[in-house]
């Protein structure tokens, strides 16, 4: 987002010679009793990649720096010194790199090691200023938070300053009524430096926030993408002041539930609610592009045996069983000549986190892998996700190797020394094959392994 949509406060304007008043917009006419009443904090690490990078390489502070996806294939998070080169997200690094010197512009791989470990210390942080603490995303949180306004602009101040000073990454903190107007909050104060990173939405005058949402469209609202931009666009309706005005009722005749919910959001009444735990989710899903191509169904096997026993540690951590596993596998999109997008859906016998059996519903796939064709990605998905304990098998249908609890040997084992350091039959590869992901600018590990912690030298 630029800074011309956020930066800046634009005079009001309106479609339509529509006033550009917010009619419905709860939080103008909002009582001093619920000022004081719980709102929500939306903080965001900045370019959260790079500046992880930066937090233990400060040479990187000030130049052009991108994270390239997995196979070092194109840039996924980009530095403001890259964007003002004009990089854009998804960039190809094959494409950059002819003038990356030119540029000055450094690249790296994926560390993502680095990058989880530092996503739990700035969660762990966070946690000490809410007990409602709702991790969204490796780089996002929202919290519970309450207080008069300017406790409440102090608070976000302290945990932007506590953030930069223990864990060394810069975040910018959104607080609002509501989660969607915290993540407008949090990209206005972003992009506008008056707010020096922390923005209170009811802190600001109602006239600027009425000048911005006029200016602003919808596309920008959290959870609004391109198709539901043009669906509203037809209705008459292009900025966020247009669809705060809209009724809820009848948008959410015209679309559903979730888009009324959206429009109440931004009006300034609760109605998404804050999550205690993200990781009960529907599916779980084990998938990378190779460094190399694979052309056998040996390889394949090695793959599905290698993504069996992730799925089976994930499972176990986090007290998870699966009932059906899905298989797949799939030639490039650029390779036209040579096509072939197998897969398999394998219902499992009992719900299940044993990586024997999770493996060997993997190789279903097998018989349908065709010999010579280059094969790009492969990888497995188990969903129908329940519980690990909540009923016991009957004897008939005990497993032996989830009694000894192998999945959670297998994730314990892996925490400790590494991806690649245990597996089972063909997922136990020592040194890693040559199709796993292609990292050739990966930056040290700097908080996970012993042998990559960074040296300080005094002068």
């Amino acid at each position: 987002m630029g800074q011309s949509v956020l930066g800046e406060v634009p005079p009001t304007s309106s479609r339509g010679g529509k006033s550009a008043g917010i009619k419905n917009a709860h939080y103008r006419h909002k009582p001093a009793l619920m000022r004081h009443m719980p709102q929500i904090a939306h903080v965001d690490v900045n370019c959260f990649y790079a500046s992880a990078e930066r937090a233990f390489n400060p040479s990187l502070e000030g130049k052009p720096v991108i994270v390239l996806s997995n196979n070092d294939g194109c840039a996924v998070t980009r530095s403001p010194e890259a964007k003002a080169l004009g990089i854009g997200m998804g960039d190809p690094w094959f494409k950059l790199a002819p003038r990356a010197k030119e540029w000055g512009l450094i690249a790296l791989s994926s560390n993502y090691e680095l990058y989880g470990d530092i996503s739990s210390r700035v969660m762990e942080l966070l946690g000490r200023y809410s007990a409602w603490l709702e991790v969204y995303s490796i780089d996002e949180a929202f919290l519970g938070v309450k207080g008069s306004p300017a406790e409440l602009l102090a608070m976000g101040r302290s945990m932007k300053a506590a953030v930069r000073r223990n864990v060394g990454v810069p975040v910018c903190v959104g607080i609002a009524p509501t989660k969607t107007l915290a993540k407008l909050a949090n990209k206005w104060a972003k992009n506008n430096k008056a707010f020096a990173g922390v923005c209170h939405w009811d802190s600001v005058p109602a006239a600027e926030r009425e000048a911005l949402l006029g200016r602003l469209s919808v596309e920008e609202v959290w959870g609004i993408a391109g198709r539901l931009t043009r669906r509203l666009n037809v209705m008459g309706i292009f900025t966020i002041a247009d669809l705060v005005r809209a009724d809820p009722v009848a948008i959410r005749d015209k679309f559903n539930v979730v888009m009324m919910r959206t429009v109440l959001e931004l009006q300034g009444t609760p109605c998404i609610p804050m999550e205690e735990e993200r990781i009960g989710r529907d599916q779980l899903i084990f998938s990378r592009s190779f460094a190399k191509p694979i052309t056998t169904a040996a390889g394949i096997r090695q793959v599905m045996s290698v993504y069996g026993q992730q799925a089976s540690a994930r499972l176990a951590k986090h007290g998870l069983q699966a009932k059906v596993l899905t298989a797949f596998a799939g030639t490039s999109h650029f390779n036209p000549k040579d096509t072939s997008y197998p897969s398999v859906c394998v219902p499992l016998p009992m719900p299940t986190a044993d990586p024997v059996i999770l493996t060997k519903a993997g190789h279903a796939l097998l018989p349908r892998i065709v010999e010579g064709v280059r094969y790009a990605r492969a990888g497995i998905m188990v969903t129908d996700l329940r519980p690990s304990g909540n009923q016991a098998p009957l004897s008939l249908f005990e497993n032996p190797h989830e009694e000894r609890h192998i999945g959670t040997l297998l994730e314990d084992v892996t925490r400790r020394y590494g991806r690649g350091s245990i597996g089972l039959g063909h997922g136990g590869i020592r040194g890693g094959p040559d199709w796993t992901m292609k990292r050739d600018m990966l930056s040290p590990r700097y908080t996970t392994h012993w042998d990559e912690l960074p040296l300080v030298k005094a002068a």
